[in-house]
Order: C-alpha cells, then sequence, then structure tokens
C-alpha cells in the first residue's frame, strides 16, 4: 500500500483539489484508494459530502485522540469509487488534546500499520493543512512521498526552502523512507506570461522533481465541490478531469500502481497548459485548499 502526503504550507494553491481528483482519476484506472483529511478545515471531507451535507461523526480526530481504528470511522463515497477517513473541526483542538502524549507524530503511521493488514486500497493520499504542525508532521511520518502543489503566480516558490528543510528533517529523524513524488504546477493560466515564468522557474529550480502534468485554472474545478463530486463526475469533459487524468497516468506509472500498457489504454487528451480554460475565458480559483 502506497502512501503520499499532499503538502504545502500556504494555501489555497490546490491541495484539496488535487487530492479529491486524483483519487478519483486513479479510482476511475481501477487503483483502490484512500483518502485521509488530517486539515481541520475539512475541505476534503466536504468536498466529497456535497453542500448542506453533515460531516459524519467518527473521524481522523477519534483516530489521532480517541485511538479508534481507521475502520471504524472510514466513509465510503461508492459512487466515486473511493474511501474517506473524513476531518472534523475538533482536528483544531488535536495539538492541545495531544501535547502530552509520547510519539504524537507517529499516531497516524500506527494507525495505518494496523489498517493495512486488513486493508482494500492500494494507495492512501493524505491532505494535508496549510501549516507544518503536528498533524502535518504525522502526515509525514506516515507517508512514503511528499506531493507538493505549486501555484503558478508571483511568490509560488516562497515558502519552499522551509519546506524542503523540513521534509528532510522528517526523513532524518522520524522516517527514513521519505521522499519527495514531485512538485506539481496547479491554477496554471497559460493566457499569462507570469504563468510560463513561474513554471520555468520551478523546472530551474528542482529540475526532474516538476512533473509533466500542468492543471490548468478552470470554472468546473471551482464548481465540482458544492455538487460533492470530483471533476470526473461534474464535468468529464472538461479541462480539469483532462489534467487530472493526465496526473493520474503519470503519478500511477511513478508509483508501480499503474502499468505502462494500462496507461497507453487508458491516454486521453493530452494535457496542454497552452489549451484555453474552460469557462468562455473565465478564470475562478477553486475555492478548497
Amino acid at each position: 500500500m502506497r502512501r503520499v502526503a499532499i503538502l504545502n504550507q500556504k494555501g489555497g494553491v490546490g491541495k484539496t483539489t488535487t487530492a479529491v481528483n486524483l483519487g478519483a482519476a486513479l479510482a476511475e484506472l481501477g487503483v483502490r484508494v484512500l483518502l485521509v483529511d488530517i486539515d481541520s478545515q475539512a475541505n476534503l471531507s466536504l468536498h466529497l459530502t456535497g453542500e448542506g451535507e453533515e460531516l459524519p461523526e467518527a473521524s481522523i480526530y477519534d483516530v489521532l485522540v480517541e485511538n479508534q481504528s481507521i475502520a471504524d470511522c472510514l466513509l465510503a463515497r461508492p459512487e466515486e469509487k473511493l474511501q474517506l477517513l473524513p476531518a472534523s473541526t475538533d482536528l483544531a483542538g488535536a495539538e492541545q488534546a495531544l501535547a502530552n502524549t509520547i510519539g504524537r507524530e507517529l499516531l497516524l503511521r500506527d494507525a495505518l500499520d494496523l489498517w493495512e493488514k486488513e486493508a482494500k486500497a492500494d494507495l492512501v493520499l493524505i491532505d494535508c493543512p496549510p501549516s507544518l504542525g503536528v498533524l502535518s508532521l504525522n502526515a509525514l511520518a506516515a507517508a512514503e512521498q511528499v506531493l507538493v502543489p505549486v501555484q503558478a503566480e508571483f511568490f509560488a516558490l516562497q515558502g519552499m526552502t522551509q519546506l524542503m528543510e523540513v521534509i528532510e528533517l522528517v526523513r532524518k529523524r522520524l522516517n527514513p523512507k521519505l521522499s519527495i513524488l514531485g512538485l506539481l504546477a496547479c491554477l496554471v493560466d497559460a493566457r499569462t506570461k507570469l504563468a510560463q515564468e513561474v513554471v520555468e522557474e520551478i523546472q530551474t529550480h528542482f529540475g526532474a522533481l516538476l512533473l509533466e502534468t500542468r492543471v490548468r485554472r478552470n470554472i468546473k474545478l471551482a464548481e465540482a465541490p458544492s455538487f460533492g463530486q470530483s471533476i470526473l463526475r461534474y464535468a468529464p469533459e472538461s479541462n480539469g478531469a483532462a489534467d487530472h487524468r493526465a496526473l493520474a497516468l503519470e503519478l500511477g506509472m511513478r508509483l508501480g500502481l499503474v502499468a505502462e500498457k494500462d496507461a497507453d489504454a487508458a491516454a486521453g487528451p493530452i494535457s496542454d497548459p497552452h489549451l484555453p480554460e474552460d469557462g468562455e475565458g473565465q478564470v475562478v480559483e477553486p475555492s478548497a485548499g
């Protein structure tokens, strides 16, 4: 079972959008995916429950603080072929509740290790909060690799040095298996010179770590959460769906979850950052972080 943390301490860069839609696109390819929401804002959980639907009572807070099993807290989303370990607003108090807990950074790892013995999942995607506190440390200690969404706008690389230092520190002290899966350029507006320059700057600094797939800005990605759907269900022919299918193929092959022959068979439209955005040229930023 592969484990990937989706992390950037900056908010609004597309972490939750990436988690939901990458998970759904991989599920479409036959990968069994568990989504873990470890952000007290619970945007991932709200995305998959839809506007007006209440969050489930059992959540990751119960796993971390009350020592409940993951199996007791799972929420199935069969229409998306996904399993969800939801968050709750209680997570806002988790750091205080765990202040005196020995090994508090390893709680999620230990819970996943237990669940993995009976798990029916090939991949765990962990949606992290926009901070580097104990919740994000739990995600990094539990993960094998880190996917870093980067917004293709000014100040995109601000804070990246600190993030890389934290990842390296966790690798040395908590999780020697941890590595960076890749950097994902998100919210790319191909009509602007700035976006192209930012992507080039990321390429200069990080080289092969920058993924080939680019996720373009478009209205459909922003609308999907209010309907409780991934972009693949809400607007399957949109640029947002095409981009996340391309991302699923790229990362699925990197992770060994999608065979090359299967990727060739499933390949659809190429994620071309120069194609126009959906929505008659309008640009709307997804609300989920």
